[in-house]
C-alpha cells in the first residue's frame, strides 16, 4: 500500500505565486526560459534553468549552473518571496486546460515505495539525465521539480478532496500565460490529513509514475548515496509527488520526425509500407489518428492513413502499442532506426504543439517524414507497469503539467 506524508512547502507569498510560477524545467529550452523570465526576478526559472542568469554558452551541466540555482533559490527566500510553511500540510492542486479539470494531491510519497514497486514506472531513466537532477537537488537541498503520479480511483479520496474544495478558499488562483488555470488549496487540518494519509494506506496497493521518470530515480539515488555516508534527514526519505485519479486524466499523442527516407526513394518507401499497413492518401489537410493502431504520416507535403494490418504486432503490453507498432515495422525495418533513444535522425514532438508542428519542420527542409500518433491510454500504462516491462522512448505526453515554484520540498 502506498505510504505518503504532508510536508512543509517552501512556497510563493499569494500574490506572487502567478510571477513565481514556471513550467518544468525539461519542456523547454534556455532561450525558451529566459524569454519567459526576462524582467521577472520572482521566476522560478531563475533556480530551474538557472543558466538563463550566467554568460551565453555556459555548459548547462557545469557547476556553475547549480551553484547559480541554489544561490538564486537563497535569494528569493531571503526576499521574502518564498517562505517555508509553518507546519506538514497536504496540498490539493487543480489544473484547467481547454475546459477540462484535473485535481491532484500534493504530498510526499516514500522512496522505499518507490524501490520496492509499490510506485511503478513504465520508462528507462538516462543517466546523464538522472546526474543532472543529482546535482540539482543535491546543490539546492531541494526537490524543486514535482513527480506526477496516477492511482485507480478511490471514491472516498475524492469526497474529502472536493469537500475540502468547497469549504475553503484557496491560497493560489490564477490563469498562466498559457491559458492554463492552477488553484491550490492548503490542506491544514490534521484530522483531514490523517484521514488522507490512512486511506492511502489502505486503499491504494500502487500509484504510477505519468511523468517525471527521472526525477524520481534522482531522489532515490541522491537518497542513498547520502544515507550510506551517514543518517540524514528524514525528508530525503520521501520525494515531491502529486497524485492523480486516473479517471481524470488524458494522455495526448507523441509524435515523430525523420530526417530521411534512409535511402528509399518516395515511391519505393510508399510501396514498403503496404507490406504493413493499409496506406490512404488524404491530401493536404491535418487529420489526426481516430483510433488505436491508425497513425497519420505526413511526407512531401501530403498526408496519409496508415492503418497496422493484423500480423504487425502481437497482445501483449507493450507489442500491441502503436509506438512499437510504428518502430518495429517503420521507423527501424525501413528507416533503420534501431534505438530511438540514440539515434540522431528522429526527433519527438509532444502533441500540445499540434499536427502543425510537424508540417512546418518536414516543410522547412529540416525532416523528411512525420508519423502522428493516436494517444497511448492510461490503462495500457498502467497494463505496462504493472507487467514489469517499459514502454518505447517518448510514449506518453500529459497535459496540462503542474508548475514548479509553487510548492518544493527542502531536504
Amino acid at each position: 500500500m502506498a505510504i505518503i506524508k504532508p510536508f512543509r512547502a517552501l512556497r510563493p507569498q499569494p500574490a506572487l505565486a502567478k510571477e513565481v510560477a514556471a513550467r518544468p524545467y525539461d519542456v523547454l529550452n534556455s532561450a525558451e526560459a529566459a524569454a519567459e523570465a526576462a524582467g521577472n526576478p520572482n521566476s522560478f526559472y531563475h533556480v530551474s534553468k538557472s543558466e538563463i542568469d550566467l554568460p551565453d554558452g555556459t555548459d548547462v551541466h557545469s557547476e556553475a549552473v547549480y551553484l547559480k540555482a541554489a544561490e538564486n533559490l537563497q535569494a528569493l527566500r531571503d526576499a521574502g518571496t518564498l517562505f517555508h510553511e509553518d507546519q506538514p500540510c497536504y496540498y490539493i492542486y487543480k489544473l484547467v486546460m481547454d475546459g477540462r479539470a484535473q485535481t491532484g494531491l500534493v504530498c510526499v510519497s516514500s522512496i522505499d515505495d518507490y524501490n520496492n514497486g509499490i510506485i511503478k514506472k513504465h520508462e528507462f531513466t538516462r543517466p546523464d539525465k538522472e546526474l543532472d537532477r543529482i546535482n540539482h537537488i543535491t546543490y539546492t537541498r531541494a526537490q524543486t521539480g514535482n513527480v506526477f503520479l496516477a492511482y485507480d480511483d478511490v471514491p472516498e479520496l475524492n469526497t474529502i478532496i472536493d469537500h475540502w474544495q468547497q469549504r475553503h478558499a484557496p491560497v493560489y488562483d490564477f490563469i498562466a500565460d498559457d491559458g492554463i488555470a492552477h488553484t491550490i488549496w492548503v490542506v491544514d487540518e490534521a484530522a483531514t490529513g490523517e484521514q488522507i494519509t490512512e486511506l492511502f494506506a489502505t486503499k491504494v496497493p500502487a500509484t504510477y509514475i505519468a511523468d517525471g521518470h527521472h526525477r524520481a530515480a534522482s531522489a532515490a539515488l541522491v537518497q542513498k548515496a547520502t544515507n550510506e555516508n551517514i543518517h540524514s534527514s528524514a525528508n530525503l526519505n520521501y520525494f515531491l509527488t502529486t497524485i492523480f485519479p486516473a479517471s481524470q486524466l488524458a494522455i495526448l499523442d507523441y509524435n515523430r520526425l525523420v530526417k530521411d527516407l534512409n535511402g528509399h526513394s518516395k515511391a519505393d518507401f510508399l510501396s514498403q509500407l503496404e507490406y504493413d499497413f493499409i496506406v490512404e492518401p488524404i491530401g493536404h489537410h491535418e487529420q489526426k489518428p481516430s483510433m488505436l493502431h491508425e497513425f497519420s504520416m505526413y511526407l512531401d507535403g501530403t498526408w496519409y492513413r496508415l492503418v497496422a494490418q493484423e500480423g504487425t504486432y502481437t497482445t501483449d503490453p507493450i507489442g500491441i502499442l502503436d509506438v512499437t507498432i510504428l518502430q518495429n515495422n517503420v521507423l527501424d525495418k525501413l528507416l533503420g532506426i534501431k534505438d530511438p533513444r540514440t539515434d540522431k535522425r528522429i526527433d519527438f514532438v509532444g502533441g500540445i504543439r499540434g499536427l502543425g508542428e510537424l508540417v512546418k519542420r518536414v516543410n522547412s527542409g529540416e525532416m523528411q517524414v512525420a508519423f502522428a500518433l493516436y494517444p497511448v491510454t492510461i490503462g495500457q500504462l498502467f497494463d505496462i507497469a504493472d507487467s514489469g516491462n517499459v514502454m518505447p522512448p517518448k510514449s506518453t505526453w500529459f497535459e496540462p503539467k503542474l508548475r514548479d515554484g509553487l510548492l518544493t520540498h527542502l531536504i
